[in-house]
């Protein structure tokens, strides 16, 4: 029988508040905002020094990561229906007949296509890896999951097993 252990970590600090819209051809909802909530489980083997990967590593490095998208406005830069433009420290956004302009300092232009949770969820998934990564703390860690909740009872997870090396 294979065995692993696991840990999450869910604590009241690792949020953000965005503002973001949907948009795709013909269909763009108004801009809004969220408190995101986001949630990090990691499985693997036990190590010798008894943790899967330390809690307090996980909550610094999540915390880093929602800590740059808060209080900004959420740009997908891969969107296949948005222009957007950076003019000094402005950017622009042009969806159809719409217009928006924000301070640059004011978005989180991101490498994603729509700016769902889902979405957010892989890119946080993305940049914890590297993180983790960057800090050769991988080697026993099987599976990264990450979840984004724009709400209480309604979130959304991105989850990829990890190649141990």
């Amino acid at each position: 029988m294979k065995s692993q252990f696991s840990i999450h970590v869910a604590k009241e600090n690792l949020k953000f508040s965005a503002a973001h819209f949907i948009a795709y051809p013909g269909f763009r909802e108004p801009l809004h905002g969220h408190n995101y909530q986001v949630g990090v489980r990691v499985e693997g083997r036990l190590a010798a020094t008894g943790y899967v990967l330390d809690f307090g590593l996980i909550k610094r490095l999540t915390k880093e990561i929602a800590d740059r998208l808060d209080e900004r406005t959420i740009i997908p830069a891969l969107s296949d229906c948005l222009k957007i433009e950076r003019h000094g420290r402005q950017v622009h956004l042009r969806y159809e007949d719409d217009t928006f302009s924000i301070p640059a300092s004011d978005a989180a232009i991101l490498p994603i296509v729509h700016s769902s949770a889902e979405e957010l969820a892989r890119y946080i998934w993305n940049e914890l890896y590297k993180a983790l990564e960057d800090r050769a703390a991988l080697a026993d860690v099987i599976t990264l999951e990450v979840s984004v909740a724009e709400g209480p009872g309604q979130s959304a997870v991105y989850r990829s097993d990890i190649e141990l090396k």
